[in-house]
């Protein structure tokens, strides 16, 4: 048996109370798990420093010294223990608030005791709560053993049952010891003294690639990570633990890529006929921007191959999507196949279905809607049409995975905004087809490329960086919030030349009630100064069939201004809104600032994003709001936010996953090592492909390890 893998009860200091303890609160059930459970800091504990050097906001410190008295203070609740310690050059206060009878039994006046803490001022002296004291004979074990003293994060339910950072520590050198790691000399851990024991049969990655990349071995690695030497011992250790964690991620999503093309056989598109080319010659609105032509040029290439095609199409709003969906749709109509495009909501489905058949004119091809307000005689007309083949292209909601929804021969899958779709369901249109038909997945939200190598890498990915000619970048301004009739009177400038505006307020879930209050006065506030204009209003609390009427009422011109909150936020496509005002701009994040922006700038003429904040702002906050006046690049503003706010937060990334966690290595700081490490898997996967290469036994075995059993959804992209 592989001592790695022995239950964690059985380790000497553990028992089966810790055992649920650490199973539950930090997923640590082997030996090998908790080697895996690193310190998130250290403390150096090779200096002692005097009582007369200690100086405000120092870090933990260490001093040597004796109690020279102790005194019970306080009552009930407030009741503490307090101590006076010297070290001949000064004196210090000690307090403790907990465990007093213990503290009382163990430590003693005149006995000399090396304290560790952190210093604070208190009624004009130095005081300590709660620190580590060690008995100074103990000081050399101590050193020996740490020279850098490991603090390991612990959670608040083991704090509670006394498992402390000390506790997790003693719990590593148990750990070392029954793996048979031994010192042979007193001295500071030096490498020529120790015996690894077992832990030096442990190697994760073949020699070959630790000798190429200049790794050190992983025995030295872990007890590095956990005991560093000095403060030189331990950049190495953390460098060779990232670029592992960050190769069997590329590994893992470049095999699964490669396999994916080997065996998922796709519906062959053999040709581009009537359709598209009638299309091309007669009903381009506009000529196709060269980003446009070069992403059609990869899908019709994919489709082609006879592999099934799953791409990530990117674009910034406004940048022809749509268009470039419409055109593979007709491509699967070419072949003889069906097309459907699902959004995520009503609305943005009826818009689609109005562009579609807007831009296909009087073109020969069906497109219908099928969302949950289409219903009876309707419902059923479109239910067959589909069955029949007779409805070519069906724009819809989630309604289009429901199982009544069959198709003759669907072909092409196009999902709009994805993040806003659970993976299960657009898995289910994998089974819409005996093969499972093509997808192309569109979002407006833009991922930096470290991020998409890593949360979308298994998909191939098309970018379109160009915006139709005619269009002219949003100008971003920022005003605070004093500024309200310089704010004012520009709105009035632009719907007097027969613009709209958009003005959004935050709605955030914690302060709920305030913010409903903050709009309502808002749009009483708009609607007296503007009351020759008709003023709209919506938010997600209103009824969907109210909501809808207010936004279709904005849609069609019949009120000029719109005071909503950020449901406006995906798809509303009305190009004659000119002015987005956003109040409170310091409560948005990057990204969600860079999509409410792409609400305006649809049509030719200029548009205006002015955001709209108090005047103290944090220095984040401040970097953020300048970013959005200074760039209108939506990629350049995604790897700023992830930057800023780092990869959970980007919408979409949680429902993606990844295959494993990352316990040390960040996708954001460490991007550079992360290409370095796609690179070596790439190289792995080139000269491996069949996995049978002897020198590559121990990689395909780790992979196999850190896998996760559960359904690979990653897949449906």
């Amino acid at each position: 048996m592989n001592i790695l893998t022995q239950d964690i009860k059985y380790l000497k200091g553990v028992g089966p109370k810790r055992a649920k303890l650490l199973a539950d609160e930090l997923k640590v059930h082997t030996l090998q798990d908790l080697l895996y459970t690193f310190p998130y800091k250290y403390i150096d504990r090779s200096e002692i420093l005097h009582i007369r050097d200690l100086q405000e906001n120092m870090p933990y410190v260490q001093i040597k010294g004796q109690i020279i008295s102790f005194a019970l203070e306080g009552v009930g609740r407030k009741r503490r223990l307090t101590a006076i310690f010297t070290d001949g050059t000064g004196y210090v206060d000690i307090v403790w608030f907990a465990g007093l009878k213990y503290i009382q039994n163990t430590y003693k006046t005149g006995v000399t005791y090396l304290l560790l803490g952190k210093p604070t001022i208190f009624n004009q002296r130095f005081s300590f709560s709660h620190p580590e004291i060690d008995k100074a004979e103990d000081n050399a074990s101590v050193q020996r053993k740490m020279g850098f003293q490991p603090i390991y994060s612990i959670p608040e339910k083991m704090r509670k049952a006394g498992f402390t950072s000390r506790a997790m520590t003693q719990l590593m050198y148990n750990a070392f010891e029954t793996l048979g790691v031994r010192q042979a000399s007193t001295a500071l851990p030096d490498e020529q003294q120790l015996n690894y024991g077992v832990l030096e049969r442990h190697e994760t990655l073949p020699q070959y690639i630790i000798s190429k990349y200049l790794l050190r071995p992983l025995h030295e690695t872990l007890i590095a990570a956990h005991f560093p030497r000095n403060a030189e011992d331990l950049p190495s250790a953390i460098h060779r633990l990232k670029f592992e964690e960050l190769f069997y991620l590329q590994l893992d999503i470049l095999r699964y890529m490669k396999n994916r093309r080997l065996k998922s056989h796709g519906l062959p598109f053999r040709h581009v006929g009537t359709n598209f080319m009638q299309f091309y010659n007669e009903h381009l609105p506009f000529e196709l921007t060269g980003a446009q032509k070069r992403v059609i040029k990869e899908i019709r290439h994919d489709t082609f191959s006879g592999t099934q095609m799953n791409r990530l199409l990117q674009g910034d709003v406004g940048s022809g999507k749509t268009m470039v969906a419409l055109m593979s749709c007709l491509i699967a109509l070419d072949n003889d196949f069906q097309a459907c495009i699902m959004a995520p909501t009503e609305i943005l489905a009826e818009q689609h279905l109005a562009t579609l058949r807007q831009q296909l004119g009087d073109m020969p091809v069906r497109v219908e809607l099928l969302t949950g307000i289409v219903k009876g005689k309707k419902r059923r007309e479109v239910l067959s049409g589909i069955a029949d083949g007779s409805i070519q292209i069906l724009v819809g909601t989630h309604a289009l995975i429901e199982p009544t929804v069959k198709f003759h021969n669907l072909g092409l899958v196009v999902i709009d905004e994805q993040h806003r779709f659970g993976v299960k369901q657009r898995a289910m249109l994998w089974q819409k087809n005996v093969k499972p038909p093509h997808i192309l997945v569109m979002t407006a939200t833009p991922i930096p490329r470290t991020l998409a190598m890593t949360v979308y890498g298994d998909l191939d990915v098309s970018v379109i960086d160009e915006l139709p000619p005619g269009r002219k970048p949003v100008k971003t301004i920022h005003y605070y919030q004093d500024a309200r009739q310089k704010l004012y009177d520009g709105i009035r400038y632009q719907l007097q030349l027969g613009r709209q505006a958009y003005i959004v307020y935050p709605l955030i879930q914690e302060s709920e009630k305030i913010d409903l209050q903050n709009l309502e006065e808002g749009y009483e506030d708009i609607c007296s100064y503007f009351p020759e204009y008709s003023v709209g209003k919506v938010h997600g609390k209103m009824p969907p069939a109210e909501k809808d009427e207010q936004m279709q009422a904005f849609i069609r011109k019949e009120t000029q201004i719109l005071v909503s909150t950020t449901v406006i936020e995906v798809g509303v496509n009305v190009p004659n809104a000119s002015v987005m005002a956003i109040w409170d701009a310091q409560r948005f994040g990057l990204a969600q600032l860079h999509q409410l922006r792409g609400r305006v700038g649809r049509g030719a003429e200029q548009s205006y994003c002015i955001l709209v904040t108090k005047p103290e702002l944090s220095e984040d906050t401040r970097r953020r709001i300048q970013i959005m006046t200074e760039s209108n690049d939506g990629f350049e503003i995604a790897e700023e936010d992830l930057k800023l706010r780092g990869p959970g937060d980007l919408e979409g990334t949680q429902q993606s996953g990844m295959p494993f966690d990352l316990k040390v290595a960040n996708i954001v700081k460490d991007s550079a090592l992360m290409q370095q490490a796609r690179t070596a898997a790439e190289n792995v996967l080139e000269l491996d492909p069949d996995e049978t290469l002897p020198q590559n036994r121990i990689l395909w075995k780790q992979l196999s390890l850190l896998k996760d059993d559960s359904k690979n959804y990653s897949a449906i992209s």
